[in-house]
């Protein structure tokens, strides 16, 4: 009885406002709507390829998801595999709940709490820099464009690790005890096992996970770049597709545009997820 339902809901609220994906082959006027709006073909696109800031923008881009990739989705793996060789289970509790707490936070809440650690006032982070004498005065970490690319993977590693590691550490939950039993009876040690029968045992999942990552490549965030880059002078390192369409498009109520590097993205997002999709089939392990 719930089926229906939830095939009006998706296709009311994921299919029906694909309907304005026709706003980047138009110069659009919200008075005069859809049908009315004169059609330029690809004039958007070829305005954001000819724009100087697409190639800043997509650097920032590839190299943040890169860093997410490369950085943040092993973390949650390794979390989990080294949760699942402590044998105290109410330490191993309070580590699981001490980790995934940080999900439940907004990035407001978050991003306050990055600023403050790092703020030159009393920022914990250059009173303790200070005390160990690596620093002489108190650095402007949020105003360095050096630093940023540093706090905004670790900001999102700290958040996103404890929760991301329940699903694998359900998934080591399935692996068969005897196999352990086994392999220490001939004299595999911890790290072998590991090797040879936990992380085999999970790389199903491991490889469901690279495949939604790869496709959300150009996904380098909002939310977290949006309240950590306040300064403008890390525009250079900061600005992503995500937030140049916020900051280009929807403020200055360019919406064409805004459409138009919307969907650009999203053709290359599908591009992504095809090709990645392909390469796990050889493995036996796809979404398709």
């Amino acid at each position: 009885m719930m089926v229906v339902p939830a095939i009006l809901f998706i296709f009311i609220f994921s299919y029906i406002p694909m309907y304005g994906t026709l706003m980047a082959f138009q110069d659009y006027n919200i008075f005069k709507g859809f049908w009315h709006s004169p059609w330029v073909g690809f004039k958007h696109f070829r305005m954001f390829f000819d724009s100087p800031d697409f190639w800043t923008v997509m650097r920032n881009t590839i190299v943040i998801s890169l860093l997410k990739l490369v950085v943040g989705f092993p973390a949650p793996i390794l979390l989990a595999l080294m949760l699942n060789e402590v044998r105290k289970v109410a330490f191993k509790r309070i580590v699981q709940t001490l980790s995934y707490l940080p999900h439940f936070m907004s990035w407001v809440i978050v991003a306050g709490f990055t600023m403050s650690m790092l703020s030159t006032d009393n920022g914990s982070v250059n009173i303790l820099l200070q005390a160990l004498h690596l620093i002489r005065e108190p650095i402007n970490w949020l105003s360095t464009s050096d630093y940023f690319w540093g706090i905004l993977i670790s900001s999102n590693v700290w958040k996103e690790i404890g929760f991301a590691s329940i699903i694998y550490l359900a998934a080591i939950a399935g692996v068969n005890p005897d196999m352990y039993e086994a392999a220490s009876i001939d004299g595999a040690s911890k790290l072998k096992q590991i090797f040879l029968i936990t992380i085999p045992a999970i790389m199903p999942v491991i490889i469901i996970f690279m495949i939604l990552a790869v496709g959300n490549l150009l996904t380098a965030g909002f939310e977290d770049i949006l309240l950590l880059a306040t300064n403008p002078a890390l525009r250079d390192v900061s600005d992503v597709l995500d937030t140049y369409v916020f900051r280009v498009g929807i403020k200055s109520s360019r919406f064409s545009y805004a459409t138009a590097v919307g969907l650009y993205k999203a053709i290359i997002s599908i591009g992504l997820l095809t090709m990645a999709n392909l390469i796990a089939r050889r493995s036996g392990n796809s979404l398709w």
